[in-house]
């Protein structure tokens, strides 16, 4: 077994999944919460008096997975219905700005004009997870070594051959083939697409000065693709290819990804110790939940063990949560506010097992003080 074979077995060791909830499962499920609501009136935990609430959020496919699992435990729960549309971070932010959606979700903090638009929004901190290069290249496992300016260099379409010099001199001994390099990016507004640029900002000059930083940019080469599971898909279906992805989507379709040169100069594999590690000195900076949060970041963080492409995701919420008109109830507020009270606690432990860092202490602090902010009409709904 070779060593990037043994850090990916170690990567794995002692995950046990959960099978998600089978179709008939939760009907079943449902059909219960639904005949014992009539009986008693209400849903525990959600304060509804006798009618099933529904929750609907949209934004970054980055945490989908985890989002995604949190709506079906928490409907086993409580019987609240979490509906969550994977669209990109440029959209949920779009979309609960709108005030079309009760929560968005986004790899990227809002930017100043963002904040503008939508003054009363929340920034709530929900996991932390990795960016990886994934590549597919027959004979050649996990663990490629590449540094940061040799990838802004494929995406700028500087390198263009997986033989290039800058590929082979940190790779001794891997047989490299002399293809082009079929570069794919998200087509989407994108959080990933955020902390990509934003960590090639910081490790290329040339990266800087033509592209920068942003959810999305003017790409010079490659194919575009939709949202996390598009890119993994166009990746892994073309020999060739390389993208970048967050890395629940590459564990769980069992795609070959990159080891990183870090800040320190280690070349390091995405893993919940080394993603841990980058966001381990951020937690006392953070800004209040209603503060500015766009200059937080964690890419090519200090410190030996960090992996240099790490990240948070953030749920948007408005803290005063009678802006809504109609669709919004006393009711549906107390739901919302329980629901996302759970995530930060309760819910953060369904991150590990899908390659998510759970959120520190203090950052689960801060984020109890936020939803602690939020009213309706007035009154807290967390009274």
């Amino acid at each position: 077994m070779s060593a990037s074979e043994k850090e990916m077995e170690s990567l794995r060791a002692g995950r046990s999944r959960r099978p998600l909830l089978a179709a008939v499962g939760v009907v079943a499920v449902a059909a219960i919460l639904l005949a014992y609501g009539a009986m008693s009136g209400w849903f525990a935990g959600s304060g509804t008096q006798g009618a099933t609430v529904i929750l609907v959020g949209a934004g970054a496919t980055f945490p989908y997975p985890l989002i995604n699992k949190w709506s079906l435990e928490y409907h086993d729960l409580t019987g609240v219905q979490v509906n969550y549309q994977s669209i990109g971070s440029g959209g949920g932010i779009a979309q609960i700005t709108g005030k079309t959606v009760d929560f968005g979700a986004s790899d990227a903090p809002l930017t100043s004009a963002e904040r503008e638009a939508a003054p009363n929004l929340l920034h709530i901190p929900e996991t932390i997870g990795a960016v990886v290069f994934v590549y597919n290249l027959p004979g050649v496992p996990t663990g490629l070594n590449l540094t940061g300016p040799t990838i802004a260099d494929i995406f700028l379409g500087k390198i263009t051959k997986w033989s290039d010099p800058n590929i082979t001199a940190d790779n001794p001994g891997t047989s490299l083939p002399d293809e082009n390099i079929f570069v794919v990016h998200r087509s989407d507004g994108s959080g990933t697409t955020f902390v990509w640029t934003d960590y090639l900002t910081k490790v290329s000059s040339d990266w800087a000065s033509t592209l920068g930083t942003g959810k999305s940019v003017n790409w010079p080469v490659g194919l575009g693709a939709k949202g996390n599971e598009g890119v993994a898909g166009v990746v892994a279906g073309n020999r060739y290819a390389a993208g970048y992805v967050e890395l629940a989507y590459a564990t769980l379709q069992k795609m070959t990804f990159a080891r990183i040169k870090n800040h320190a100069g280690n070349f390091l594999l995405p893993t919940l110790d080394s993603t841990a590690a980058a966001a381990g000195n951020a937690a006392p900076t953070l800004p209040r939940g209603e503060d500015d949060w766009s200059h937080v970041s964690i890419v090519n963080a200090p410190g030996a063990d960090s992996y240099p492409v790490a990240s948070f995701s953030y749920l948007l919420v408005y803290r005063e949560l009678n802006v809504y008109g109609s669709s919004m109830t006393q009711t549906k507020a107390r739901a919302l506010v329980d629901f996302l009270w759970w995530v930060v606690h309760d819910g953060q432990a369904y991150a590990s097992d899908l390659l998510y860092v759970p959120l520190p202490p203090a950052v689960v602090e801060l984020n109890e003080r936020s939803l602690g902010l939020i009213t309706f009409g007035g009154i807290p709904v967390r009274a």
